[in-house]
């Protein structure tokens, strides 16, 4: 086969033309790499309630034309002139919060953040030189947090992308690049789990199991799922979920029932949704003094809590999260703990569809009929 570096490639792609309408697959051009950026061919893409966040308009920044999807592994296709850390061959994961490694964020190992991340409107939708590298019908298409991968080839910047071992199946790991380790985090890299500790995770998704695989690796004994979807009791019993509550089994607030069932709140509580009125209630679950309660879902854009600061004061600690805590460059060690059977990941994926099955797999995930999908290409 002819080589295709520093050529544009012809290849598919699910494009969505305007907020809230289907997935089209189209024929798209994408263009060669940038000195400080690769190519790659995608293998597995994971669906992510974000990518419907977008789809949908709930996050108010996505720009259409785009190329959705954030969550994927890949084989390198090209490197741009500037690039060192991998070559034509490696094995990739994406990923949507970039490192410059140059920043005062960088250079504080206290988080995971970028500027690069923070960028202004005009900004969102490209790449960090500001233009984008795909087209379609001769219109400029839009990239997706730095990623876009629900097509056969995407262009990252560098920072944006995890080099991992060769022997770790593409399909499968797929969804570290989000789902997995942005709930897996909470506990570990965030929260700091304590042995012996009791924990609450409200919201059963990919990113709530995660939290709850978590804090069972840290050590705590009692898991508390919170959904209301019944049929992830069953489930959550895999990832380390030892009690399950449904808020709608109950006459009074889900943290009034947490609190008394654990005589004074949970050490820990995971918001893993992204909805407003669980975020009061997974800090109002947390025991006083000493409690800890950690957001992980994405909030609707624009949206407020209401929180008494008396919560705070009398010693509740209230933060957040974003992708777990973790930098491109330790996605490799998850990887690792993957293979070496100290992590689950499998288990996460009820579903395999070809990527042009693309909107099927979106009305499953509406409609609570798959935990995670993966898209293979």
């Amino acid at each position: 086969m002819a080589s295709t570096k520093g050529k544009v490639i012809k290849c598919r792609a699910a494009v969505v033309w305007k907020v809230n309408t289907p997935y089209s697959i189209e024929e798209i051009e994408v263009a060669p790499p940038k000195a400080k950026e690769i190519r790659v061919k995608i293998i597995a893409a994971g669906v992510c309630r974000s990518d419907l966040s977008a789809l949908v308009g709930l996050n108010k920044k996505v720009r259409f034309p785009a190329i959705l999807g954030h969550e994927a592994s890949g084989i390198v296709e090209s490197v741009g002139s500037d690039i060192t850390s991998v070559k034509e061959g490696d094995h990739v994961l994406a990923s949507f919060v970039p490192q410059c490694n140059n920043c005062k964020f960088c250079k504080s190992p206290g988080t995971n953040l970028c500027v690069g991340f923070m960028k202004p409107p005009e900004g969102i939708g490209y790449m960090f030189d500001g233009t984008t590298r795909f087209s379609c019908k001769g219109k400029e298409v839009y990239q997706f947090i730095g990623c876009s991968t629900f097509t056969e080839y995407t262009v990252l910047d560098d920072g944006q992308f995890s080099k991992v071992r060769r022997d770790a199946p593409l399909e499968k790991i797929s969804i570290l690049s989000c789902g997995v380790t942005t709930g897996y985090g909470g506990p570990v890299n965030i929260a700091k789990v304590k042995p012996g500790s009791t924990c609450a995770v409200f919201g059963l998704g990919t990113v709530g199991l995660g939290a709850a695989m978590g804090c069972r690796v840290q050590g705590a004994t009692r898991i508390i799922g919170v959904d209301v979807n019944n049929d992830k009791r069953e489930i959550a019993k895999t990832f380390g979920v030892n009690e399950f509550c449904n808020p709608n089994d109950y006459d009074k607030p889900i943290q009034e029932v947490l609190k008394e069932i654990t005589q004074g709140g949970c050490d820990y509580s995971f918001e893993c949704i992204g909805s407003i009125k669980v975020v009061e209630a997974a800090l109002d679950s947390v025991k006083l003094g000493t409690g800890t309660c950690v957001v992980i879902g994405v909030t609707p854009a624009g949206a407020k809590a209401s929180i008494d600061p008396y919560q705070l004061l009398f010693g509740r600690v209230f933060t957040g999260c974003y992708l777990g805590g973790y930098r491109a460059q330790q996605v490799p060690g998850l990887v690792d703990d993957y293979m070496n059977k100290k992590i689950m990941v499998d288990e996460f994926i009820t579903s395999t569809l070809h990527f042009t099955e693309v909107n099927k797999a979106f009305d499953m995930l509406k409609e609570g009929k798959t935990l995670k999908t993966v898209l293979t290409f």
